[in-house]
């Protein structure tokens, strides 16, 4: 069972950020937070009564104007606003209802059902007696509430929590020998298309498994006695609307499916440039530490020479340096051209992803790699690693043992990721690296 999604939305300066703080500050098991699939969109993991849901902040619905920045966060509030489950329509008590307040009440008329009508800078019980004012825009009675102060809030986050999915925190984890994939991707790519022809070509178990996506279900295959469990983000419905929207990098449900994975399948289209779309999925699941393969679909629609496949890579090394451990395979879901080689590819990934190697090798790789390459700092100080260990698996974590954490450069440490890299075979691994120095703080290779 998915989280479900609840989006704050309303006019500038109603106080959406504040309700947001206030939800997800005073709560101890946040899970996640992540700033800038769009410059006014925020989303965060957020848990009320052992409940987890995520929230998105949008940015603030204005008046249609032909400025390009109105335009897109208006388009991005309306994303929000079509992909969520629950809609915390946030008005301000001190101003009362405006024009625009009216046109967004227009907006979410066609979602009454899912819309919680919420006053903001309620702060006493006299402001109280304000509130009926607000029935008029037609969504029930509303509740008052001051966000700053937290008046009233608990009570109604209490209203709210019955309605959402009941995924509680044994539903959050993904187990660590599963082998669940996120297939993600701009629209169009192919996304479906390989999951049916993998399904299709490959599976002698198939179940489903209730929708991660609104209007997708995950699929599970068993190849070779390991179970996959692929999550397919392309169920968005495109209105005209907001075609610019979900084009602009989806929606939450690429964030959630990232999240719900341990690994993620990127693909491209081979007959376009990569995107910021894609740079930006990509760095995402990079930062949260996800095994990463690339896909390069529609193969099948290039010109090739002896050259083209080398030129491919070489571009999409330049444009996701982040992601240079990341294989790249070229594949086409029309034809099926190396598609069975994908399940290979996946099952190698997660065989290296727990993969453990003993403290001896470490050293001799660490002695090695020094001697090649000594660490040094601008600063003069002298500069040693003593020693490494690996501490887990799935993802392998190495702890290095220096004199002093902060002498050891972020250019030394990707040095060295590149260098366990080669030498063990981490092709596809998100692993992570954490120094420790003699005052037993701690840097982590990010």
């Amino acid at each position: 069972m998915r989280k479900s999604i609840v989006a704050i939305v309303g006019r500038p300066n109603v106080g959406k950020s504040t309700l947001f703080n206030r939800i997800c500050r005073e709560r101890s098991a946040i899970v996640d937070f992540e700033e800038g699939i769009t410059r006014d969109r925020k989303y965060q993991a957020a848990e009320w009564n052992g409940i987890y849901f995520t929230l998105v902040d949008t940015g603030g619905i204005v008046q249609r104007s032909d400025d390009k920045m109105d335009m897109a966060v208006r388009l991005q509030a309306e994303v929000a606003i079509e992909q969520a489950d629950q809609i915390i329509f946030l008005l301000d008590l001190k101003t009362g209802i405006t024009d625009i307040d009216l046109e967004i009440s227009r907006i979410l008329s066609l979602h009454r059902e899912k819309v919680m009508l919420v006053v903001n800078k309620v702060d006493n019980e006299k402001d109280e007696l304000e509130l009926y004012e607000f029935m008029q825009l037609g969504f029930g009675e509303p509740i008052g509430i001051a966000a700053a102060h937290g008046r009233n809030c608990g009570n109604f986050l209490d209203e709210l929590v019955p309605l959402l999915n009941p995924v509680k925190e044994e539903d959050v984890e993904v187990p660590r020998d599963q082998i669940k994939i996120a297939i993600v991707g701009k629209p169009n790519v192919g996304k479906s298309s390989l999951i049916n022809r993998l399904l299709g070509e490959e599976a002698n178990i198939v179940t489903d498994i209730p929708g991660t996506t609104r209007d997708s279900l995950d699929q599970t295959l068993r190849y070779h006695g390991e179970d996959f469990i692929f999550v397919d983000t392309a169920g968005l419905r495109r209105k005209t609307k907001i075609k610019y929207g979900v084009d602009y990098f989806s929606s939450m449900r690429t964030i959630e499916a990232i999240h719900e994975s341990n690994m993620v399948i990127l693909v491209l289209d081979a007959q376009e440039k990569v995107s910021t779309q894609e740079l930006k999925i990509a760095s995402f699941a990079e930062r949260h530490k996800r095994d990463v393969m690339l896909l390069v679909n529609k193969w099948d629609l290039i010109e090739k020479d002896n050259k083209t496949f080398g030129e491919f890579v070489k571009e999409i090394r330049y444009e996701m340096p982040f992601l240079s451990y990341a294989p790249v395979m070229f594949v086409s879901a029309l034809t099926g051209q190396r598609v069975s080689h994908i399940l290979e590819r996946v099952i190698k990934i997660k065989t290296n992803s727990k993969k453990r190697i003993s403290t001896a090798e470490l050293n001799k790789f660490l002695s090695t790699t020094t001697q090649r390459f000594a660490p040094a700092h601008s600063s003069g100080k002298h500069t040693k690693i003593y020693y490494c260990t690996q501490t887990e698996v799935n993802p392998p974590t190495f702890v290095f043992f220096c004199n002093d954490e902060k002498l050891i450069t972020k250019h030394y440490q990707k040095f060295i990721e590149n260098q366990l890299r080669a030498t063990f075979d981490l092709e596809g691994v998100s692993f992570r690296m954490h120094f420790r120095g003699r005052s037993g703080e701690e840097s982590e290779r990010k």
